[in-house]
């Protein structure tokens, strides 16, 4: 007969030890229940109690195997006993790794669990007030169904959608179908577009005291909507794309985000001012505001004028002719004053020194320098009448709109460098001043121009190699070449070919070289930068567009000198230590923070004295930014527009000294010499020393 009481004994062992556990965990968790909910501690008699009253210790307690679970089937009082061990499945056992160290941890009790905080739920759009029920209705129909004709740009399209249905789209500009201090904050800030060089008629504004019908206060708000996201945008951005007035400028886009626009005038204490905000933040800019208002609050002062009429002349004595007529009027005495003749004030002759002063001015006036006071040069001096002045004010006021909100860099003290090109002016700015200022030469007008644009300077070359450009190669160098195959070494120019088969010029370092010593390196698309020059009388010219585009600078020592003190202020760069390094070996010297270099094209500016600059349009470019700002092309100012690359024409009459192609080749002399049709970029020189 078997034996069963072994495993009886084994299995009663087995339970008595899960028993023991549970009965632990139970305590546990009554006792920190009890603990957190009753509060005070317990008085020593209860301490005393306890002590008398031996507990397991859960701790030193093995965990439950498999087997001890199994039931026993021999004997009839263990199935019995079993239904006594089912909780043991729901208790929670403390695992065998931390069983030497730590306390089981107790459950969570009912109570505790329901006390719990719920997961908060997703924020509801706000109740809609009665009275704005139907417009919301409306407004829903209204942006689901022809939300495209109020903004055809997508993403405004977007921007609004989400905006107005997290509002449940209850109106933003209207309550109860009346207009909302919000509403007449934004009105009066867009009827007011004019302060800033915008049309108001640009904004259309509507008249909410008009709209008595749910669907025209529907219409009212997203009228006033679309004309304050257009405001926005053309106040960051400008009225027109800086395509459409040249492909010679090219500045980094920084468009409006509708979606900013939309949160931060609905929440703003003041929404005329959120709105004005969009604005430049410029100097410059807001000296030209301040300008604007003046003018359009001036009565124009004639009464220093030059009255129209007869031509005067001044004739030159001769031998046949030794006392020629002098001729006289009543206009010269104001003429002498206005070109600063103060030899003889009140003559009424026009003599020699009257007619001389005439013929600088015309030549510093884009003039035909005749010496002859025509009506003409008399407009001229007399200058634009005050609505031309507002125009040309305006014109310059929406290029500031194309220039990047931060013109310098942060690290370097706002560090940047702003050109001028109809004032032939260069300024470095550092802390909000003007660091130094210099005179330059830039491009001729037309194909030559130089390009209005921003970038960053890299680095310095001093005594740089001039790799000339395939635009001069191919339309001045190569044509001059086949009419003197001598001019290349008379110029110090080597020309050489390329494996592609195309052909190369560059100027080796040297005082002679086109560069000068110094070259300031912003690489951009139009392939220009500024640059020293062996040509310093021209500095000398009150007109100063002579280049090829490049920017010729008239201290370039000095230039560099303070660049290399912002860029590199622990290296001690002086003029003299940048002229000591002048020799026949390239150098370039890094900036370990970039520069910006923004290239501007102002005819009108505030000056540093307050005063009202107007400079000559050298491009003649402002007829068309005027035309444009009076809205002569519509909405689609705004769109970018694509050039087409210079084409440089190759000619066919240029024989390469040197050049011993056979003659039955096959192919085309220019075939042979240049390879593919399309002439590529000069190549870029790689470094050979670095001059931290």
């Amino acid at each position: 007969m078997r034996d069963f009481s072994t495993g009886h004994r084994k299995s009663s062992q087995g339970f008595d030890r899960v028993l023991m556990a549970v009965t632990a965990t139970f305590l546990t968790v009554a006792a920190t229940t009890a603990n957190a909910q009753s509060g005070p501690s317990k008085s020593p008699a209860d301490l005393a109690i306890d002590a008398a009253v031996p507990l397991p210790e859960p701790a030193n307690v093995p965990p439950p195997t498999a087997s001890d679970f199994k039931p026993d089937t021999a004997k009839p009082d263990t199935a019995a006993a079993a239904p006594a061990a089912a909780p043991v499945t729901t208790a929670t056992v403390p695992p065998a790794a931390t069983a030497p160290t730590a306390a089981p941890p107790a459950a969570t009790p009912p109570a505790a669990a329901a006390a719990a905080p719920a997961v908060e739920p997703a924020k509801a759009a706000p109740a809609v007030a009665a009275a704005d029920q139907p417009v919301a209705e409306k407004l829903r129909d209204l942006i689901a169904t022809k939300g495209a004709r109020y903004f055809d740009r997508k993403n405004e399209r977007i921007a609004v959608e989400n905006f107005y249905k997290d509002r449940n789209y209850a109106p933003l500009w209207s309550e109860a179908g009346a207009a909302t201090a919000r509403a007449k904050s934004v009105i009066a800030r867009l009827k007011d577009a004019g302060s800033e060089g915008l049309s108001p008629a640009d904004y259309p504004t509507p008249d909410f005291a008009a709209a008595s019908t749910p669907d025209a206060q529907a219409e009212a708000e997203l009228r006033l909507t679309e004309s304050m996201l257009d405001y926005a945008r053309h106040a960051q951005s400008g009225r027109m794309h800086f395509s459409r007035v040249s492909a010679d400028i090219s500045y980094p886009e920084h468009p409006v985000d509708p979606v900013e626009v939309l949160v931060n005038v609905s929440t703003a204490k003041d929404a005329s001012a959120a709105l004005e905000g969009y604005n430049p933040p410029h100097k410059g800019y807001k000296g030209l505001k301040a300008k604007l208002a003046e003018l359009r609050g001036l009565t124009e002062d004639t009464s220093k004028h030059i009255a129209e009429g007869d031509a005067l002349k001044f004739v030159k004595p001769t031998k046949k002719n030794a006392n020629p007529v002098v001729m006289e009027d009543e206009r010269v005495p104001a003429l002498r004053a206005k070109l600063h003749v103060t030899e003889n004030a009140d003559d009424k002759r026009y003599d020699a020194a009257v007619a001389d002063a005439v013929r600088k001015f015309q030549s510093n006036n884009d003039l035909k320098a005749t010496g002859v006071l025509d009506n003409a040069t008399v407009r001229a001096m007399n200058g634009p009448r005050n609505d031309r002045k507002i125009d040309i004010v305006r014109a310059n006021m929406e290029r500031w709109r194309w220039l990047p909100r931060e013109l310098g860099a942060k690290s370097l003290g706002n560090a940047y460098v702003i050109l001028n090109i109809p004032d032939y002016t260069l300024k470095l700015m550092h802390n909000g001043a003007q660091a130094w200022t210099t005179r330059v030469v830039v491009g001729k007008p037309g194909k030559h121009a130089t390009p209005e644009l921003t970038e960053t300077m890299k680095f310095i070359t001093v005594n740089p190699t001039w790799n000339v450009p395939p635009s001069i190669i191919y339309n001045e160098y190569l044509p001059a070449l086949a009419q003197d195959p001598t001019v290349l070494d008379r110029m110090g120019l080597k020309l050489a070919r390329a494996a592609d088969g195309s052909v190369r010029i560059s100027q080796p370092p040297g005082e002679a070289n086109a560069l000068g010593r110094i070259r300031f390196n912003f690489p951009n698309k139009f392939l220009v930068y500024q640059h020293d020059t062996p040509d310093k009388h021209l500095f000398a010219k009150e007109e100063r567009a002579f280049s090829h585009g490049c920017m010729r600078v008239q201290n370039p020592d000095q230039y560099a000198a303070n660049l290399l003190s912002i860029a590199l202020p622990k290296e001690g760069y002086t003029p003299e230590k940048i002229k000591g390094l002048y020799g026949r070996s390239e150098l370039n010297i890094n900036f370990p923070t970039p520069i910006p270099v923004n290239i501007t094209y102002q005819t009108a500016f505030v000056d540093d004295a307050g005063k009202l600059e107007f400079r000559k349009d050298i491009y003649g470019r402002d007829a068309r930014v005027i035309s444009m700002l009076k809205g002569s092309e519509g909405r689609e100012m705004e769109m970018a527009v694509s050039h087409s690359q210079p084409n440089y024409v190759r000619p066919t009459n240029v024989r390469v000294p040197g050049d011993s192609f056979a003659s039955n080749s096959g192919m085309g002399f220019f075939e042979r010499l240049f390879g593919a049709p399309t002439p590529p970029p000069a190549p870029i020189r790689g470094q050979r020393r670095v001059v931290r």
